[in-house]
Order: structure tokens, then C-alpha cells, then sequence
């Protein structure tokens, strides 16, 4: 039998009680000293330290974080399915920006997807029960829910881009205007006139701010956009194959496309070599991101450069400054922050 003070082996793992046994105080002074309270003298600290020490006692964040009213977890919900999550290199880079800031945090990162109507109740369901501290939601369509779910909740949450000009949650995104017009002017300075774009989802806001940016370029020069050289896509490889099919059936003497995502570039590309046409001989092309895929495309795509680490990154800054606000009490209404990101056009020879 193991000796008054001491835990004989399969004794279990120690409590809070024991540490305070063996200290010799009481358990309210070992929480103050596991919490980092200044309430405690420097002789009593040292005891009950020495005592976690000694008994191997490992805090049960759990616990205490219940106690405190929180779940020391945030949610990363991606409303897309799963497939294009791995398809698509902005969704990697993003969850590596979100993952290296939270690091530097106790909190846990859940990845959650909500393609469907069916994922999308049983989040409903989960969020409800509040079961995290906060939610990022990257890949935001205009019509989506969630946003004012989380809002009917209180929890916090920050979106990877506004839902449009009068979003009323905390974004981060890109300057996808300004980013647009880049594209496109250096097409122009390239000696290209008769410029493509095939669009994102033009549900999703940025993909409208780069269709406006896209249409204003031409106009400071004096060119009307031509609606004929202007087919939706949706972000895909798929979807800008169809989109450039569509394209260079109704304008065959296109000579640049500007494509509103490096994916959809690829696919672009594809049409382009099946139909003859040299890149950048015939038709100069170019996309948005600056994922890998532009470096490794054959020509060397040039690309919009968004800095989409640093974007995951701000998410979680705002995300925490937010759930800090809401402790111990909501808080009262406030102007929400809107973080947009600079761009750079990264040029290369597909141009």
C-alpha cells in the first residue's frame, strides 16, 4: 500500500485535490496558481508547483474552459464539397496561413465542410449547441445562411470576403478590383485588344469586383467592354474549359484571356492548345492567385498574385479579437472591420 502523500502505480491520473494535499493549501489556492492568479505568495506558488511536479498533475483544460464558458475551438467551415477543396490550391494556402497563426494560440482547429443541404443542418445543429468559440467561413456565396446563422447565435465569425458592398460581418479578402485591373492593363500594354474574361461565380462577390475591375480597364482606355468576350465560370478547370469552348465559338479573333482563377486557366489553356492557338503567340493568357499551378503550367502562367496566407492569418487575428470582445458578455453593437489585402501581378511567359 503506498504511504500517506504518495500514488502507487495504476493509482490514476492525479486530481486537483491531491495536488492540494500535497502543497498543503487548499484547492481554490492550487486553481489560482494553475490560472497564473497574482493572488498568491511567491512561498505558497513554489509549493503548489512543486507538488504538480511531483504528482505529475496535467490541468484539465476541458474543464475549465466549460467553466469559463468556452470550447478553446474554432471552426474553419468551408461551404463547397470536398472535391474542391483539395482540387483547388487557394483552399490549402488559406488552411496553412489559418493553422501557422493558430498555432501560436491553445486553440483547436476544426475543418468542416457544408456542400450539401444535409452537412449544412447537421452544422446548423452543431453551432448551435455551441460547441466552438468562433468560426471562420471561407468561400462565401451571396445567398448562404450560415453568416446570419452565426449572427442569430452570437458566435463570432469572420468571412473570407464579404458577401457584398454592405456585409455586415468581419472579412478579410483581397483586392480583387484592383487585382482585375492590373490583369487587364498589362494585357493592354501587351498590345492586346480584344480581351476574354471568363468569370468566378458570380455569386461570390469577389468574382464580381473582378469582373468590374476587368470592365473599367477597358473603358479608361476608350474600349466598351465587349460582352461577347465575357463567359462565367465558376472556379474551376472544368468550368473555364467550357467557358474558353464558349468564348472561341462566339469570338474566334480573341487574342488574350484573362481568367478569373489559375484553375480556370488551366482549363483554358487546354481549349486553346485543342484549337490551335499558341500561348502567348496567338492568345496571351492570364490568371488569378499565383498558386503553384501558375509557376508549373506550361507556358509559365502569368497570374494575379492574392496573399492568401497572410489572408488566413488576419482571419484568425480578427476571429480572436472578436471572441475576446464577447467575454464575459456580448458585446454592444459595433463597427465590424473590413481587411482588404493588397495584390501584385506576377508576370510570366503565357503572356
Amino acid at each position: 500500500m503506498a504511504g500517506q502523500g504518495t500514488r502507487g502505480r495504476g493509482a490514476g491520473r492525479p486530481t486537483l485535490e491531491e495536488v492540494a494535499a500535497r502543497a498543503g493549501v487548499g484547492r481554490g489556492t492550487v486553481s489560482r496558481v494553475i490560472n497564473g492568479s497574482p493572488r498568491v505568495s511567491d512561498a505558497t506558488r513554489a509549493a503548489v508547483e512543486a507538488a504538480v511536479a511531483e504528482l505529475g498533475y496535467v490541468p484539465n483544460t476541458a474543464a475549465r474552459a466549460l467553466a469559463a464558458n468556452r470550447t478553446d475551438a474554432i471552426a474553419l467551415v468551408v461551404p463547397e464539397p470536398e472535391t474542391r477543396f483539395f482540387a483547388e490550391p487557394y483552399f490549402s494556402d488559406m488552411l496553412r496561413g489559418v493553422g501557422a497563426e493558430l498555432a501560436e494560440t491553445e486553440m483547436q482547429l476544426l475543418l468542416i465542410f457544408a456542400g450539401s443541404d444535409r452537412e449544412r443542418a447537421r452544422l446548423a445543429q452543431y453551432l448551435a449547441a455551441h460547441r466552438v468559440d468562433g468560426v471562420l467561413l471561407v468561400s462565401v456565396h451571396a445567398d448562404d445562411p450560415l453568416p446570419d446563422l452565426l449572427a442569430e447565435l452570437e458566435i463570432p465569425a469572420v468571412i473570407s470576403g464579404p458577401r457584398s458592398a454592405a456585409e455586415a460581418l468581419p472579412s478579410v479578402d483581397s483586392d480583387n478590383y484592383g487585382g482585375a485591373r492590373s490583369a487587364v492593363e498589362h494585357l493592354l500594354a501587351r498590345g492586346r485588344t480584344r480581351i476574354a474574361h471568363i468569370t468566378g461565380r458570380l455569386d461570390v462577390y469577389g468574382a464580381q469586383r473582378r469582373l468590374d475591375g476587368y470592365r473599367d480597364a477597358l473603358r479608361e482606355t476608350g474600349r466598351p467592354p465587349d460582352e461577347l468576350l465575357v463567359e462565367q465560370g465558376d472556379f474551376t478547370e472544368d468550368g473555364g474549359a467550357r467557358a474558353m469552348a464558349a468564348l472561341l465559338a462566339r469570338r474566334p479573333d480573341l487574342d488574350a484571356v484573362f481568367a478569373a482563377s489559375d484553375v480556370t486557366a488551366a482549363g483554358a489553356r487546354q481549349v486553346l492548345r485543342e484549337s490551335g492557338r499558341r500561348i502567348p503567340d496567338d492568345v496571351a493568357l492570364v490568371g488569378y492567385d499565383d498558386s503553384a499551378i501558375a509557376r508549373h503550367m506550361d507556358p509559365p502562367l502569368t497570374s494575379v498574385r492574392q496573399p492568401i496566407e497572410e489572408m488566413g492569418r488576419s482571419m484568425i487575428d480578427l476571429l480572436l479579437t472578436e471572441i475576446a470582445a464577447r467575454r464575459p458578455a456580448p458585446p454592444s453593437p459595433r463597427a465590424h472591420h473590413q481587411v482588404v489585402l493588397a495584390t501584385e501581378l506576377v508576370a510570366r511567359t503565357s503572356s
